[in-house]
């Protein structure tokens, strides 16, 4: 089995639904966001998936994301904008385009992540 991993970032401000504490203000995060493709077949080039077709499908979502209030988006308005709910948005923007994805992480600070994986 081989993975592959790709990571980007994006900055976004959001406040949580349904939360008591500091994080139910407005506020903002500079992102990381990282890829995990998984799969047993190389191509002929001997790769599993060009690094750069990650790299490009990845970051027209997360231009979806960018420097915007996520709570103002679509998919974030009646769901909580947490990090758990941004990883499984970003799966499953990422799921048709990408069949081999396996799992998407997404750190809001250095020391802290939730992952989405189907």
């Amino acid at each position: 089995m081989f993975e592959l991993t790709v990571e980007s970032q994006f900055s976004s401000a959001h406040h949580l639904l349904n939360y008591e504490g500091k994080c139910e203000n407005v506020h903002g995060h500079n992102w990381k966001v990282e890829v995990m493709i998984e799969g047993e077949h190389l191509d002929k080039s001997g790769m599993l998936i060009d690094f750069k077709i990650i790299k490009q499908l990845l970051n027209e979502v997360l231009e979806e994301l960018d420097h915007k209030d996520l709570n103002n988006l679509d998919a974030f308005k009646n769901v909580s904008p947490s990090s758990e709910n941004i990883a499984r948005f970003i799966y499953w923007e990422l799921k048709e385009k990408l069949p081999q994805l396996k799992k998407i992480s997404v750190w809001e600070t250095e020391k802290a992540k939730a992952s989405y994986i189907e």
